[in-house]
């Protein structure tokens, strides 16, 4: 009886099924059933424009003030080329100047004094005081006749001197080297 039943609600269903499906199309027609799938791709590019790398000067420290050295340091950038350069140099009047602090510490006023009157400025400052550079152990008017005797021997006056001034030679170099640096950068910059 079980199975009678079962086949009996089967065929019930499986009935409707078929009338539903006959009663979408009506009496006549042709239908078809159709089944219909859409998709969408995308394809994307993204372009990412950077800067190139930066340039960057080296680090020169020199915070220790009783050193007498100077930094120098400077870098550029072109979107094809990047250049950096830096160095130190000795100030040679800050050397000048410890070596006469410390001369007149150890109570060498004359050897102090001397020291400072390398510097041509120095020296014409104290000749125009009436207070002559030591000259050979002389002081006072003794000194300033010896000076006036051998003028070879006086430091060369800073408006006598060309654009570079006082400058020894090393330091001569350093300036053109960093004069030329600068003119490269700015025939990059031109570019």
């Amino acid at each position: 009886m079980k199975k009678l039943f079962l086949l009996f609600t089967l065929v019930f269903w499986g009935s409707i099924a078929i009338a539903q499906e006959e009663a979408s199309c009506p009496t006549g027609y042709i239908c078809s059933k159709t089944d219909s799938t859409s998709s969408v791709s995308s394809d994307s590019t993204t372009t990412v424009v950077s800067p190139p790398p930066s340039a960057i000067s080296p680090s020169i420290n020199t915070s220790n003030s009783d050193l007498c050295t100077v930094g120098v340091a400077g870098a550029v950038q072109t979107q094809i080329l990047g250049i950096s350069a830096g160095t130190t140099f000795t100030e040679d009047n800050c050397v000048r100047l410890k070596n006469a602090k410390v001369l007149y510490d150890m109570g060498m006023k004359v050897a102090a004094v001397s020291t400072m009157c390398q510097d041509p400025r120095v020296f014409d400052a104290m000749m125009n005081a009436g207070t002559p550079c030591p000259y050979d152990g002389l002081i006072g008017d003794a000194a300033k006749a010896a000076w006036i005797a051998d003028e070879e021997a006086q430091p060369e006056s800073t408006d006598r001197k060309g654009v570079l001034g006082n400058m020894d030679d090393e330091t001569k170099s350093q300036a053109v080297g960093i004069g030329g640096v600068i003119g490269i950068l700015l025939l990059l910059f031109g570019l």
